[in-house]
């Protein structure tokens, strides 16, 4: 869980040489998502941090709740580099975490990972994707899914928590973005933390879920569509 993908190792044996050299390129530290203003975290309760805590251990991910009881996230941040990963029940979602407060906490019951994320040697981010079903219903509205794949350019966002600012939301509402090898390629840098965040699209005078971040490129990030998810 700790791993982040957006730190990716070069191991990977999945056959896109190009995204291996975006991935596994130099990186620009001091980019990042700028500071949501605490105003506006309000209306973004749904996303949440995926906080691990054990024995030695304290690692985060963030996750947006898209149903009642259903967190979706990254599949790396609930199964690791190897698809080998803490029992969901040491999992905790916290949702609209803002400095020391949260509007709910609630443990995880059932991890769901895309069948082909491990399926080959490694983690194939093309099914980096997953679903964190928790004991109870939380007590914040969900924000709907909008599957897209788009191969022209489009505007996007990203709300997230990062490990530099772990404490509140970053996001970005302007990012362009494209589908390509079955990923969505985004121009706006994220850094760990905000793998499992939410990909958003406009859907009328609303914002709905599109993606989830996976990895961190050399001058953007790589999410994973909705379009792998078995639900609708």
């Amino acid at each position: 869980v700790g791993i982040d993908i957006l730190r990716l190792n070069c191991r990977m044996r999945w056959g896109f040489a190009f995204f291996l050299m975006v991935l596994c390129g130099p990186l620009s530290v001091a980019a990042e998502l700028p500071v949501l203003p605490r105003a506006d975290h309000a209306q973004w309760q749904a996303v949440g941090r995926i906080n691990l805590a054990g024995y030695r251990t304290r690692e985060m991910c963030t996750g947006v709740l898209i149903a009642p009881d259903q967190v979706l996230t990254a599949a790396h941040c609930l199964s690791g580099a190897d698809g080998i990963g803490p029992r969901p029940d040491q999992l905790t979602f916290v949702a609209g975490w803002l400095q020391g407060k949260a509007v709910d906490v609630v443990s995880g019951s059932a991890i769901w990972v895309h069948p082909k994320a491990y399926a080959a040697r490694g983690l194939d981010i093309r099914y980096d994707i997953a679903l964190l079903s928790l004991e109870r219903d939380a007590r914040v509205d969900p924000l709907p899914l909008l599957p897209t794949d788009t191969t022209a350019p489009a505007l996007f966002g990203i709300v997230g928590y990062s490990t530099r600012r772990p404490h509140m939301l970053s996001a970005a509402f302007d990012c362009q973005g494209v589908t390509s090898f079955s990923l969505l390629r985004l121009d706006c840098a994220v850094l760990p933390g905000n793998s499992g965040g939410p990909v958003l699209t406009r859907d009328g005078d609303r914002w709905a879920v599109t993606g989830v971040i996976s990895a961190m490129g050399k001058s953007g990030a790589l999410a994973v569509p909705v379009t792998q998810l078995p639900i609708r």
